[in-house]
């Protein structure tokens, strides 16, 4: 049986590595320039009994194995290693994203974060891994002003030797509880595509989605319901419950979480707070979640968490972990600020959405 070895970048709290990990992928080294990300990764790991990686994760910038001479050395070494072992050695990363999202600074290319794509792609062509995922947020493939990067990049790596396909997912359609598009750009050598006989058009992307996006849409979801603290309502019918917040704050046990009472506690905006409805996402600030419909995404920046359906107070750590469709064994350190955990969750790819990727793309290997 084939064995697939992957080298993470931009690791974050290792959302994306847990689901290639749990799809069949081992994931052998991460890098992470974040020190809050990298303790959470390295913390969670140890509560999912998860083994050490083989070449360590190592918290610095991904430009230091473009331009340092130890840390390139030491990344070609491993990967030389690594293909004594494996079968195959590929790369993932999701370079951050600010500079490309429409909320988001959408400085381009040229913002800080940007010119990371372009170095996380430099890497890819410098060091021909067998296949590599790159992951990002909708605006570099659909907004026009960032879409002439994206196509430089795709021609970047034709022109280096990878054949390649990308799409546009949506976290809802492999069964997280959220609204959360990403462009996903996958890479396989030619060579190894001609020696298995196999055409990237043929990739399957489909094969592990759970659910139709188009039929998610069509759905009649509850709007607004007014608030009341800790209120009982029936959940409808006709709709999707496995989508919902709520199942999967019964699916996760979010109050007997370690992570449950790690939230903000309302202070001078509880008043104000209060008088938003369950279902209210229409403002960019105070979005209160319906318990019965699935949440906008996740990304909660400067503090922005989204308010509880029928709690006066944000969302606690857990009930967020939950809405990125974690195991509920994932746990975040309690001496971690809460500003700190929430940047972490709101940074990282749905965990389902990372797995059906990566089970698609070990299928389409192995088969």
């Amino acid at each position: 049986m084939s064995k697939f070895a992957v080298f993470s970048f931009f690791s974050g709290a290792g959302f994306l590595d847990l689901g290639f990990e749990d799809a069949g992928f081992d994931i052998v080294f991460a890098n992470e320039i974040s020190t809050d990300f990298s303790y959470v990764y390295q913390y969670a790991r140890k509560k999912l009994h998860k083994s050490e990686l083989k070449f360590g994760l190592h918290i610095n910038s991904i430009d230091d194995y473009l331009n340092c001479k130890d840390d390139i050395k030491f990344l070609e070494n491993s990967i030389k290693s690594a293909k004594i072992d494996y079968d195959y050695v590929g790369f993932i990363g999701g370079p951050p994203c600010p500079d490309f999202s429409v909320a988001g600074k959408n400085k381009g290319a040229t913002g800080i974060h940007g010119r990371l794509s372009l170095s996380y792609v430099n890497l890819i062509c410098k060091e021909t891994p067998d296949f590599f995922v790159f992951e990002n947020v909708k605006g570099l493939w659909k907004t026009a002003r960032h879409r002439q990067f994206f196509d430089s990049l795709v021609e970047q790596l034709k022109n280096s030797g990878y054949e390649l396909t990308y799409k546009l997912i949506n976290a809802l359609e492999y069964g997280a509880p959220q609204d959360r598009e990403r462009i996903i750009l996958i890479g396989i050598r030619k060579e190894i595509l001609s020696k298995k006989e196999k055409n990237i058009n043929n990739f399957p992307w489909s094969k592990y989605v759970t659910y139709n996006l188009e039929d998610i849409k069509k759905i009649a979801w509850p709007e607004i319901t007014e608030f009341k603290e800790n209120s009982v309502i029936q959940i409808p019918k006709n709709i999707i419950p496995e989508l919902t917040v709520e199942y999967w704050f019964e699916k996760n046990n979010v109050k007997s979480h370690p992570n449950s009472d790690d939230f903000f506690t309302p202070r001078s905006g509880l008043k104000k707070m209060q008088t938003y409805s369950e279902g209210d996402v229409s403002k960019k600030c105070y979005k209160r979640l319906h318990r019965y419909r699935f949440s906008p995404t996740a990304a909660y920046g400067n503090n922005e968490v989204h308010l509880h359906p029928y709690k006066a107070r944000r969302l606690s750590v857990a009930e967020t972990l939950a809405i990125q469709s974690l195991p509920a064994e994932f746990e975040l350190p309690k001496d971690l600020s809460l500003s700190a955990k929430f940047k972490t969750i709101g940074n990282g790819v749905p965990y389902l959405a990372a797995k059906g990727v990566a089970l698609s793309l070990i299928n389409f290997l192995k088969e």
